[in-house]
């Protein structure tokens, strides 16, 4: 089991003071009035995933999401490796993509960067060694990033990926299944909302 609390990770993203939290229940995705906002974890957007790849039943959203400027950058939160990196083309999808491993408390755990643009993949490879706040990834725009409006999808997984994919979104039926295998993301980031 992680002592999440006795480690002070770094930040993924630096944050500015104000930024909203948004509300996807209710089906509205209009974009932010603010520069950076955040996408929160374990909710239900219906109406929010209406591409192919979701099939009209997954909209449990199991990572956190972080609105900002395409370009914007992001950093590993612990000492690790790189796991896995791609690029998911599908409309809806991640787009380019890195997952890092790490190893906490003795227990490896994966964390997945997705949304982000094709700078972010070039010259990486399997095994490359990173550190706990060296900018890893940076965020795409909506011709590389799957479609959407800038921001980084951030998840966590006990379960080893098999490729540089994992699911985002789920159906809610699967909820206590997923939930178990992707924990909160604010573990690592914290008290973000």
């Amino acid at each position: 089991m992680v002592d999440w609390e006795s480690y002070q990770f770094h930040p993924v993203v630096h944050l500015p003071d104000e930024y909203e939290v948004r509300d996807f229940t209710s089906g509205d995705d209009s974009p932010s009035k603010y520069e950076y906002d955040i996408g929160r974890y374990d909710e239900l957007r219906p109406g929010m995933y209406s591409t192919d790849l979701f099939a009209g039943s997954r909209f449990l959203h199991i990572g956190i999401d972080i609105g900002a400027p395409v370009g914007t950058p992001c950093m590993a939160f612990e000492d690790g490796e790189i796991s896995h990196f791609g690029y998911n083309p599908a409309d809806g999808d991640y787009g380019y993509v890195v997952i890092t491993k790490h190893i906490i408390d003795g227990l490896p755990i994966w964390a997945l960067y997705g949304h982000l643009d094709s700078a972010s993949v070039a010259g990486k490879f399997i095994g490359q060694k990173i550190t706990a706040g060296e900018e890893i990834c940076w965020m795409g725009d909506k011709h590389e990033n799957g479609g959407w409006e800038p921001h980084l999808h951030f998840q966590l997984s006990f379960e080893e990926p098999q490729s540089h994919d994992m699911p985002g979104v789920v159906a809610p039926e699967n909820r206590e299944k997923y939930l178990a295998i992707h924990p909160d993301p604010r573990l690592v980031l914290g008290p973000i909302y």
